[in-house]
């Protein structure tokens, strides 16, 4: 372990607070993500001495320590941060020695469903597109259907799902359920509460959930020392374990910072049918990948291509590029330099080409996708060349107006917002946007700080 003595100096300069360690191999590849209560602690515990790594770890661990050559970390302000950070750019990023948190899976979401006449709440992984308000990512699902509980007996709001509309004169008729009869639903499919009565609860919820809840923590306390001090012991811990779960509520991420883009999925069949239509392709859409460019400024500028089959994100197929041959901060040079970097291989026939490729950007970053293809086509000569140049199809999506540029068009192309269609290009464009921001942004801000 003499080898790792400049890694095990460099650790010392860690922080002792929470946040995620990268063991990093040659050209900086990232071989391992984890997480950390204790920054410093966790990492030296790879390097010591005394330590029996095959013993403790396995030899999984030990084959890759055997290819690090640095170590690197990020703060984050909680143990909550470092968990939500860590699943993402382990599903991002892919390192060869993370088997965990690779797949699909996703943190659940407290939703409220605001838009109906009487509001639900809910524990979902896949919330509604459109009329809900999200809490969450939370980090741990046990917790969270601990506190909905607790939640429920404070507020009574409705957990079913049945269609409850404020004008429907036979609820009147309706038998409750069983949360009713127990005093932890106001029971609205009975009419049991008036609509304007029943949204001031949701009202009130909302604002718990966004608050400290030190109110409702200290009426916990104090019920607790006067259960104490009356000998009813099995209230008190009750009451005790009521506040710890209530506290639990802070174990969570924000939806727009600790984004699940496997969440918001839509059904891609119909958006796949209508999309080859509408680019005037002779063949299924099936492969798309997207391009953009992340820079500050034209530092450390990278290029990100996001790979999706049949509608749905292909995360092997993820590719980022570390921009070398331009300078400054030229957005199209820099798509072009990806796009010859990136279809080089497809070019040869050892890689399969896309049937879409998906720029970020307008008119002016679309034509230099093509100026970059029609570079490559007239570089290189293989026999699918001719085959390659027929096929594809290049489109561009400008943010903000959300138009869509198509090859050999001049005018944008405005789709409706509810098209399918649009949709599902909009996520390929935001997951390959993401993909170039977020291990790039975080890295950088560190690099700032220091």
């Amino acid at each position: 372990m003499n080898e790792f003595k400049s890694i095990r100096e460099r650790i010392q300069s860690f922080p002792t607070g929470p946040g995620l360690y990268f063991m990093k191999g040659s050209k900086d590849e990232v071989l391992y993500i984890g997480k950390a209560k204790n920054l410093r602690s966790r990492v030296g515990s790879y390097f010591q001495l005394s330590s029996d790594i095959a013993e403790s770890r396995g030899p999984k661990i030990v084959e890759m320590l055997n290819k690090v050559e640095t170590v690197d970390y990020i703060e984050t302000e909680t143990e909550v941060d470092a968990m939500l950070k860590e699943a993402r750019l382990i599903k991002d990023i892919r390192p060869v020695y993370n088997t965990d948190l690779v797949d699909d899976k996703t943190f659940p979401y407290l939703e409220i469903t605001t838009s109906e006449d009487f509001p639900g709440v809910y524990i979902t992984r896949k919330p509604r597109e459109k009329g809900n308000r999200l809490f969450g990512p939370f980090a741990s699902a046990k917790d969270l259907r601990g506190v909905f509980v607790e939640l429920q007996k404070i507020f009574k709001f409705r957990s079913c799902t049945l269609d409850i509309r404020a004008d429907d004169e036979k609820r009147r008729f309706f038998r409750p359920c069983i949360l009713h009869n127990i005093n932890q639903c106001v029971a609205p499919c009975g009419a049991r509460i008036e609509q304007e009565e029943y949204r001031t609860i949701i009202k009130d919820l909302i604002k718990f959930l966004q608050s400290k809840r030190s109110i409702v923590l200290r009426q916990l306390q104090n019920q607790m020392d006067e259960a104490a001090k009356a000998r009813e012991y099995e209230k008190a811990a009750m009451l005790r374990d009521r506040m710890s779960l209530i506290k639990k509520l802070d174990q969570r991420g924000e939806p727009d910072e600790d984004v699940q883009p496997e969440v918001f999925a839509q059904e891609p069949t119909d958006a796949l049918i209508k999309l080859q239509k509408i680019i005037g392709s002779p063949n299924p859409i099936r492969i798309i990948e997207g391009i953009d460019i992340a820079n500050i400024g034209g530092k450390e500028a990278v290029g990100s291509v996001v790979k999706f089959i049949d509608g749905r994100p292909f995360k092997a197929g993820y590719r980022r590029f570390k921009i070398k041959t331009v300078e400054g901060s030229d957005d199209y040079a820099m798509i072009a330099e990806v796009v010859k970097r990136r279809y080089r291989y497809a070019l040869l026939g050892e890689e399969l080409w896309p049937d879409l490729i998906l720029i970020d950007g307008g008119l002016g970053q679309l034509h230099s996708a093509e100026a970059a293809l029609k570079e490559l086509f007239a570089v290189e000569h293989h026999e699918m060349t001719e085959k390659s140049k027929n096929n594809l199809k290049l489109a561009g999506i400008a943010k903000r107006e959300e138009d869509l540029y198509l090859q050999g068009e001049s005018k944008p192309l405005k789709l409706p917002r509810h098209s399918p269609a649009l949709k599902l290009l909009q996520y390929v464009r935001d997951e390959a946007h993401r993909f170039a921001q977020h291990y790039f942004h975080i890295l950088q801000r560190k690099k700032l700080l220091e």
